[in-house]
């Protein structure tokens, strides 16, 4: 290599930046030394842009193109090189290249369970995941609050300071949407979309957006879960006679196809369950009415006259069958003004007014007519 080679080969003639992990937000290009060349080819591409430092100075920013380095095209790094009239020979300068695209497919969730107020279930527990896109809209803030002088900074450097941000908005989001647990999935669309714009804003001084955020799955406890899942299989399942009755018809249909030893004997017995339920069921459907139990104890027996209930000074009184009623008269405690009650009665009734009572009190004859 001749002088001329090792001289130009301290001379840099093209500026770009061709990014093949395609998670680097920030690249620094490596002039180790070298001077970029009066009249270099700046190459900048679509979703970058390139931002030349000097002295410690954000200078000089240029959006996607092809640019020939020259005084018209860096002001306000000629500004702080002092180049008043020009320059003509190389100069040394630090170039940023800033990815300005949608960095997708970001991963964020919760750690620990999110603690919301349920109007249906009270307390409860709430974790959440989901995706969001990250991009860059200022590449001089990011340079300034984030990148300082990290010749490459990429996604996850940035993707838990980011995370912690969104966790703490998410619980807020949820909470303020004021929505029942069971409609969180159903509304997890406009919910995202508020949250873009609460982190988008929150971001704004460090140069950074989220033009996209999606929460994939809100979910409880596990503990909580299996207790829903027995509360939805209730409600599903119905009538939960019915469904047993269902579930022993399967059962001998299976031991049916089971012939011999135990697959019989559990038919015959759960056959023979079954078809004594049935019978019973059938029974009290055509029994009649007036033949069931009540409620309180066994039916009266047949042919037995029903006993009475006495008010006496205010005092219950008996049962007394209709046999002890004279008895009672006798004695005083029963006149025809007393009141009777008896089973089938709506209410207290005097006596006088019963059929079957009136004929113990002794007839009093009529008024006598007026004498002449």
């Amino acid at each position: 290599m001749g002088l001329f080679d090792k001289v130009k080969g301290q001379f840099i003639d093209i500026v770009e930046f061709l990014d093949d992990s395609r998670d680097t937000l920030v690249w620094r290009f490596p002039r180790q030394g070298n001077e970029i060349k009066n009249n270099a080819q700046l190459i900048v591409r679509e979703g970058q842009v390139a931002v030349f430092e000097s002295e410690g100075q954000i200078a000089d920013v240029f959006t996607p193109g092809t640019y020939t380095l020259e005084t018209k095209n860096l002001p306000i790094l000629s500004t702080i090189k002092g180049w008043k009239y020009g320059f003509n020979s190389p100069f040394k300068a630090e170039v940023y290249f800033v990815g300005m695209r949608q960095y997708t497919d970001m991963k964020w969730g919760t750690q620990n369970p999110v603690t919301l107020r349920d109007a249906e279930f009270g307390m409860v527990r709430l974790r959440a995941f989901g995706t969001y896109s990250l991009q860059v809209v200022d590449a001089a803030k990011m340079l300034r609050q984030l990148v300082g002088t990290d010749p490459q900074f990429r996604t996850d450097e940035v993707s838990e300071f980011l995370r912690q941000n969104i966790v703490s908005q998410v619980g807020t989001a949820l909470g303020n949407s004021n929505l029942p647990m069971l409609d969180l999935a159903a509304n997890q669309q406009t919910i995202g979309d508020t949250l873009a714009g609460t982190l988008t804003t929150n971001l704004a001084d460090f140069g950074i957006s989220i033009p996209r955020f999606v929460i994939e799955n809100i979910s409880m406890p596990k503990e909580v879960e299996e207790a829903l899942d027995k509360r939805t299989s209730m409600g599903v399942l119905g009538n939960l006679d019915q469904y047993a009755k269902f579930q022993a018809a399967e059962a001998i249909g299976d031991a049916a196809n089971n012939p011999g030893g135990a697959g019989e004997g559990m038919g015959m017995g759960m056959g023979m369950a079954l078809g004594q339920q049935m019978a019973n069921n059938l029974n009290q459907q055509s029994r009649p009415a007036a033949q069931q139990a009540p409620a309180g104890g066994p039916p009266p027996i047949p042919g037995a006259a029903a006993a009475f209930f006495l008010a006496v000074n205010g005092q219950q009184v008996g049962p007394v069958t209709v046999a002890e009623m004279p008895a009672k008269v006798a004695s005083g405690e029963l006149t025809p003004t007393t009141l009777v009650w008896r089973d089938g009665m709506p209410q207290w009734t005097a006596a006088s007014e019963l059929p079957e009572l009136r004929s113990i009190f002794p007839a009093t004859p009529p008024p006598l007519p007026p004498q002449a």
